[in-house]
């Protein structure tokens, strides 16, 4: 009895189908690596998320 079934236009799935289409032709080109998150001579990564990671989040339902 509390469910809520939320409208979602066609046109926020189209834009949501879009974005993960688009991330998939970037990750076939540029592939991602473990090493990309390391820093030279052995200096600490920042954990702070991006705007692109937390839209990324919530397309995704993260």
């Amino acid at each position: 009895m509390g469910d809520v079934i939320r409208f979602v236009p066609k046109s926020e799935l189209e834009r949501i189908r879009l974005i993960r289409e688009a991330r998939a032709i970037y990750d076939s080109i540029f592939p991602p690596s473990a090493l990309v998150d390391e820093q030279p001579y052995g200096c600490p990564t920042q954990s702070t998320q991006s705007s692109s990671d937390s839209l990324r989040n919530a397309i995704e339902g993260e």
